[in-house]
């Protein structure tokens, strides 16, 4: 019995259930049209506990399911359907831990939807095994801290993206009540810019590690591929970003699409590139 609840497909299938039931929940109870008729209801206001169980317990699942994929072999196994289904993993679960101390419940009819696509994706596409020194400590940590760091500008991406559809519907005079409920956009400005400094620490400490261990890592020196330049593309434009932030106090529009286009760029240097070695090209490596 045990065997068949943790089966890989069914535990996919599960955990996607779960997001979508969340997202359509999300959807009627705080964003759809015969939801804006109602008044605004406090508790309504942040996620109840019910749903925050109903959540973790989807975040548990996906993470014993991501486990089974990316070890399954002893090794590891890596792609870009796992990259992208544990970069939404961690996503939802800094989500998880941040909406107890922050407005965020806005995030929820963004990356639910994205979740639950993803976590069907190694079911489907699994990854190939990896040929590196996958025992190695350091290419551990250095895995770990890449993924946090992908993890954190996904957030920061899916939050942004709020804050323009906020912004936009504030200048319209059209805000539904689960916009109208969100914090101030400078306060949701500020959580943007916490989550960009955090993320481009990871990400600088995984360019550092990935330039000056590379031997050690890979077993080869490091070579600028797409990965390394899209990467480096990425870490510039970040970086510009918070040069812009601290030095001409760079806000609204212009933060949000140096934000996206760092996104964009750092999604490219994994994920795009796997993406068309594995599907398009049908290759391995």
């Amino acid at each position: 019995m045990s065997e068949i609840l943790l089966h890989p497909m069914l535990m996919h299938f599960l955990a996607a259930a779960l997001y979508a039931w969340l997202a359509i929940h999300f959807w009627r109870t705080r964003w759809s049209g015969a939801a804006q008729m109602k008044p605004q209801v406090p508790q309504l206001s942040g996620l109840l506990r019910w749903e925050r169980i109903v959540l973790f317990g989807a975040l548990t699942i996906q993470g014993i399911t991501l486990s089974q994929e990316v070890f399954a072999t002893g090794g590891m196994r890596f792609g870009f359907s796992l990259a992208l289904s544990m970069t939404l993993w961690l996503a939802i679960a800094l989500y998880w831990v941040e909406s107890f101390y922050a407005r965020m419940e806005g995030l929820q009819m963004l990356g639910l939807p994205l979740a639950a696509v993803c976590v069907l994706l190694p079911a489907l596409l699994p990854g190939q095994p990896l040929h590196v020194k996958t025992d190695s400590l350091l290419f551990r940590i250095h895995f770990l801290i890449a993924m946090l760091a992908y993890s954190l500008f996904t957030l920061a991406a899916l939050h942004a993206l709020l804050m323009a559809v906020a912004e936009k519907r504030l200048h319209k005079g059209r805000l539904s009540p689960l916009l109208s409920g969100l914090p101030p956009l400078m306060t949701m400005e500020a959580l943007l810019f916490r989550l960009i400094h955090i993320g481009f620490l990871l990400l600088t400490l995984t360019v550092v590690s990935g330039v000056f261990f590379s031997e050690a890592l890979f077993g080869k020196v490091l070579s600028f591929d797409h990965k390394t330049v899209f990467g480096l593309i990425s870490w510039l434009i970040f970086a510009a970003l918070l040069l812009g932030r601290h030095l001409r106090g760079w806000r609204g529009r212009v933060a949000l699409r140096w934000t996206l286009a760092g996104f964009a760029a750092l999604m490219l240097a994994y994920v795009g590139s796997r993406f068309v070695i594995e599907v398009i090209l049908g290759r391995a490596s």
